[in-house]
């Protein structure tokens, strides 16, 4: 067994199902839960945000969501290093992408969002306009944060596929 086997190929597979999975969850959030939230009275939407925000920061979210970036930095490290390799190109764009759309803008938009909206009192009247904005951003950037997590995972996949 030569190391391509028995470590890039499951690094490469472990990229492929933790992208996958992240994007999946962002999914879920981008084509429903949002939705669902938006569609309460914001008193309700807000409190039930809240909540969300805290349960999310559990180990086995972290586990999959910063998982995905250590292995994008491995590959992508690889890729570098490797460069003349087939599957450089693809694990190189899957961990630009994976890192840049996913893991910065968690860290730049929606976790910024999500610090102003626990600050906030949903009760109060004046937290309504606020909600409403919230809502339409943090969307927004989930969207992105779905889309590069999808990418990723599609790219890790074709280079996969050169792997073997």
């Amino acid at each position: 067994m030569n190391w391509i086997e028995t470590v890039l190929f499951p690094l490469t597979l472990a990229g492929v199902l933790s992208c996958g999975l992240v994007a999946g969850i962002f999914f879920a959030f981008s084509n429903f839960v949002m939705d669902a939230l938006e569609k309460l009275p914001a008193e309700a939407g807000m409190s039930a945000m809240q909540a969300i925000n805290i349960t999310v920061l559990n180990p086995l979210f972290f586990g999959c969501f910063f998982g995905a970036a250590g292995i994008s930095l491995i590959l992508g490290s690889f890729s570098l290093i490797q460069w003349q390799h087939p599957s450089a190109v693809c694990l190189l764009l899957g961990s630009l992408v994976y890192l840049g759309g996913c893991l910065l803008v968690t860290v730049v938009a929606n976790v910024p969002l999500n610090e102003a909206l626990k600050r906030v009192a949903p009760h109060r009247p004046e937290s309504v306009g606020f909600w409403r904005e919230y809502v339409c951003r943090w969307r927004r950037w989930n969207h992105l944060r779905t889309l590069a997590s999808f990418l990723a995972a599609a790219c890790y996949a074709i280079g996969l596929a050169q792997l073997g």
